[in-house]
């Protein structure tokens, strides 16, 4: 399986496809994304034995190839990316390698360890509800999310199309930069970001023992922007856009797989099997109520960040939880931190995770979310701290 049991198989190799920005530098990606040849499992054994190899490599694995990359591997993914956990029924759990004894994060948790444990200098992860950024924020990595939309998603297995992103995991903030170079087209939106908002309902989320931690980087932060306010983000508290998220991706998880689950039956971890359940009992006829009330949130998000104004907020409540935590406890944690991941995702806004130095326990992670497009003058904000 590899080293830190990062990997599902390590033996798939590609080499460059020319020379560019990336030569020199290996990466690895989560068994969604397409590599030709080969069939991917999605971390599930039953998806593995009903999947065909591909005909050709995902887009963006081919993107990162010209540009001098060399792929080593593809990595272990939480069940058909439906968890925020990293803890794989069938295939183990991944080592967090900055901290051991607590869990990496899911669903991109084989693509976090693998980056984290120095096995490859980064690696693709996909993002729907947070699954680059949780996984990134638990080893210690700066990771990113990008605007919905602007990475072409052929290639990957989908989980809620409406929301799922590829996203990226690396150690170095300019490395961060130069993967966005090799992926994303220059947007032509405004000088960058000049305001900075730091919204008061992600900050009540935080564990209590790390504001003294997080008080130097929020100082280091605004000091690079004109203008700095704090401000109330909704009016009906971070819940109710999680559950509109929480919802609207179930809804759409049950119309991509339904049928075939119904078909063959396969089997699911027990937390897995549990949201998939729920998912199926779930009105599909509600849908396009939800879609009205994210339009309202997706309108509302980008009246105030527009093209010059970002987002600082925790990327989860804190460092990753111990390993072989309850089922209560770990979907209780995943509750309070998907209340911070829906603004990004409902809002299809980009994200970029730092790394926190300073705690205690594990690593944890400080985000940065800016309006739509706004993709390479977020990442230029990693080298500000």
């Amino acid at each position: 399986m590899g080293e830190f049991n990062a990997y599902i198989d390590k033996d798939t190799i590609r080499t460059p496809l020319g020379k560019g920005v990336l030569s020199g530098r290996t990466f690895s990606i989560k068994d969604v994304i397409a590599v030709e040849g080969v069939a991917n499992g999605a971390g599930n054994p039953d998806w593995l034995r009903t999947a065909r190899p591909a005909l050709d490599d995902a887009p963006v694995v081919t993107a990162l190839r010209r540009q001098g990359a060399e792929l080593q591997g593809r990595t272990i993914t939480d069940e058909m990316m439906y968890s925020l956990n990293g803890e794989n029924y069938h295939y183990g759990t991944p080592q967090n390698p900055k901290a051991p004894d607590r869990i990496p994060g899911g669903s991109s948790s084989g693509s976090a360890s693998a980056v984290a444990g120095g096995c490859v200098d980064f690696a693709l992860g996909t993002d729907t509800g947070g699954s680059v950024r949780i996984p990134a924020a638990y080893c210690g990595l700066y990771g990113f999310r990008p605007t919905h939309g602007v990475l072409p998603i052929e290639g990957v297995i989908p989980l809620a199309k409406s929301f799922d992103t590829i996203g990226w995991m690396a150690e170095e903030p300019k490395l961060m930069k130069k993967i966005g170079e090799a992926l994303l087209d220059d947007f032509h939106a405004g000088p960058g970001q000049r305001r900075v908002v730091i919204p008061e309902e992600p900050w009540e989320l935080l564990d209590p023992e790390l504001q003294s931690v997080y008080s130097p980087l929020l100082s280091t932060i605004s000091s690079q922007a004109e203008t700095v306010e704090q401000k109330t983000l909704t009016t009906g508290g971070l819940k109710a856009w999680a559950e509109i998220f929480r919802t609207m991706q179930a809804m759409e998880i049950w119309q991509e797989h339904g049928e075939w689950i119904q078909q063959e039956n396969p089997g699911f971890g027990p937390d897995i099997a549990q949201r998939f359940s729920w998912a199926a009992t779930l009105d599909q006829n509600r849908y396009s109520q939800l879609v009205n009330l994210r339009e309202q949130i997706q309108n509302y998000l980008s009246s105030f960040l527009k093209n010059d104004t970002i987002l600082v907020l925790p990327t989860t409540p804190g460092p990753a939880p111990i390993r072989n935590q309850s089922l209560e406890e770990m979907n209780d944690r995943r509750a309070k931190t998907m209340q911070l991941t829906s603004i990004a995702g409902l809002g299809g806004l980009p994200q970029l995770t730092v790394p926190v130095s300073g705690a205690k326990e594990a690593p944890a992670g400080i985000s940065l979310i800016a309006g739509r497009f706004q993709d390479k003058h977020l990442l230029k904000w990693g080298d500000t701290f």
